[in-house]
């Protein structure tokens, strides 16, 4: 009997009605084995006597422990515990946070499968049954979960294997024909692939975005460096001019002081010798003096007289030399020199801003009335006239200006406009929401960063309050720069590598347009168009 069970599997010993290991099994006339307490619990349930398996019908009779399945039974059971006993050591004792057998009692096994139709967790030993019996194989395991009650439907107690999307919630077979009647409702695994997808795109998303990032601080750095470098040579440069500046004001100084004393110092020696000269010649007068012989005195004074003449020293002076204006030359030379350098780094740093330029095209759209647009929008100019246009919520119908189609709202953007010829222009960016009708202050605080040029040589940035602009030249052709996030915008004369003015520190929560206007008329002083021009930025 033992080596008979030990060929035997569980399955064999199942019944078929409660799906365990038989218990006081009995076998009915079919030939059909069940455990006695589910056999006639069924029987009691359906009014004739049917098999469960085979549905053939009989006459119900007393029904009789089957011995041989019984002594099987339990021979099976006893083989089974001890496999068990051996195996449990070998499985893994479930620890906080794994999810526990449910079929263990005692020490309880940690759980490798979840079944969804039984909906309990099993241990190696305990998953068994459904990884042999047949009717068990159906079922559905999954990797083990906790809760698996959570798992079914709590109105219609039906495993929870459909999602709604129209509700954005699990939902049962019963659901689909009740609370979610035509919805748009999915199998749980077509709805969680869905998921899985997009959450790997998210996923890829971020990891781009994480790349992004990189890139944009190894710019940053190389940015960094590069100014820096640009910066310590000019400052090198300066540093080194200043110093050999000052060692040339000190030498042309010592110098004047040089001469100054060498000269002084001839003059004394000059001076001395004359002393000396003098005190022999009265030595001598003094000697002359003391003889009586009337003729030898007479021709020794007469000598004397026809010796060298003293210097008339009457107009000579040792002046200091002048000090004044030395230092103040050699600052304005360091000036031009600063100047210079000034140049150097402003033709570095348009060159750098002219990398971010933008293809700008103006929007007909918005233009004023009297406005007159090239076909193909990179040209504007006062054409004096009103025109009949639809007086859209975009439109200016006072300002003489207009926008861009382009605008942005992030990173940074330069273009360029040729203002040659004309006596009045105003250039600049604009937020989205600014006021285009009437009368409008022209302000950072409604929305406008500008400058303008008025009554052919008045330029000002309409800032609060507006700020004079004195150019060296009237410039030909201004660009302008925005760094959105630096909250940065600045005009430059392109030709003349100069910056004309920077509005600093603004804050931008907007999407910001390129704002150009021709100015007023003036009587055909002014009739001379705005040009977009296409940006040179070759390094």
């Amino acid at each position: 009997m033992s080596a008979a069970s030990c060929l035997l599997t569980e399955d064999q010993f199942l019944c078929s009605i409660c799906l365990d290991v038989f218990t006081d099994p009995v076998t009915i006339p079919c030939g059909h084995n069940f455990c006695k307490t589910c056999i006639t619990e069924h029987w009691n349930i359906n009014v004739q006597c049917q098999c469960p398996n085979c549905n053939k019908v009989f006459n119900r009779t007393e029904l009789q422990v089957n011995t041989l399945i019984s002594e099987m039974v339990a021979q099976f059971r006893q083989s089974a515990q001890q496999k068990a006993s051996s195996s449990s050591s070998e499985q893994q004792v479930s620890k906080p946070g794994e999810v526990p057998c449910d079929v263990c009692t005692g020490t309880k096994l940690k759980a490798l499968k979840s079944c969804l139709v039984c909906l309990a967790s099993y241990c190696e030993t305990h998953l068994e049954p459904h990884l042999t019996a047949s009717r068990l194989q159906r079922h559905q395991l999954i990797n083990p979960v906790e809760n698996l009650e959570g798992m079914t439907c709590t109105k219609h107690d039906k495993l929870l294997e459909l999602f709604c999307k129209t509700d954005q919630m699990c939902v049962c077979v019963l659901c689909t024909v009740s609370d979610h009647k035509n919805h748009d409702v999915v199998p749980l695994k077509e709805e969680y692939e869905g998921k899985k997808i997009e959450i790997q795109q998210m996923i890829h998303k971020r990891r781009l975005k994480i790349q992004e990032i990189k890139r944009s601080v190894e710019l940053s750095k190389e940015g960094a460096d590069r100014e820096i470098a640009d910066g310590v040579q000019v400052f090198t440069a300066l540093k080194e001019y200043v110093e050999r500046s000052q060692a040339e004001l000190i030498d042309t100084i010592k110098e004047k002081q040089r001469k100054t004393e060498k000269q002084a110092e001839g003059f004394i020696k000059e001076l001395e010798q004359e002393i000396s000269e003098l005190k022999k010649r009265s030595s001598e007068v003094d000697q002359l003096l003391q003889s009586e012989d009337h003729l030898h005195l007479l021709q020794s004074l007469l000598s004397l007289n026809a010796a060298p003449t003293t210097k008339d020293w009457t107009e000579v002076s040792s002046r200091p030399p002048s000090y004044e204006g030395t230092a103040r030359r050699a600052v304005n030379q360091l000036e031009e020199t600063l100047s210079k350098q000034m140049k150097k780094l402003t033709e570095i740093e348009l060159k750098r801003v002219q990398q971010y330029a933008v293809d700008v095209t103006l929007d007909p759209d918005t233009a004023h009335p009297a406005l007159s647009l090239s076909d193909d929008g990179k040209q504007v100019k006062n054409g004096r006239v009103r025109k009949n246009l639809p007086d859209n919520p975009e439109r200016f119908d006072y300002c003489v200006r207009l926008l861009a189609k382009q605008s942005f709202s992030s990173g940074k953007l330069y273009y360029e406009v040729q203002v040659k010829g004309k006596t009045g222009w105003i250039l600049g960016v604009a937020r989205e929401s600014i006021n285009r009708k009437g009368m409008i202050q022209t302000s950072p605080q409604n929305g406008y960063w500008t400058i303008w040029l008025r009554n052919e040589n008045e330029y000002e940035a309409l800032a609060s309050p507006s700020v004079s602009l004195s150019l060296k030249s009237q410039p030909e052709k201004v660009g302008v720069f925005v760094d959105y996030e630096e909250g940065l915008v600045s005009f430059y004369d392109v030709d003349a590598a100069a910056l004309i003015y920077s509005f600093t520190g603004c804050s931008f929560t907007e999407k910001l347009y390129p704002q150009i206007g021709p100015g007023s008329y003036n009587g055909g002083k002014n009739s001379a168009p705005l040009i977009i021009s296409p940006v040179n930025h070759t390094e």
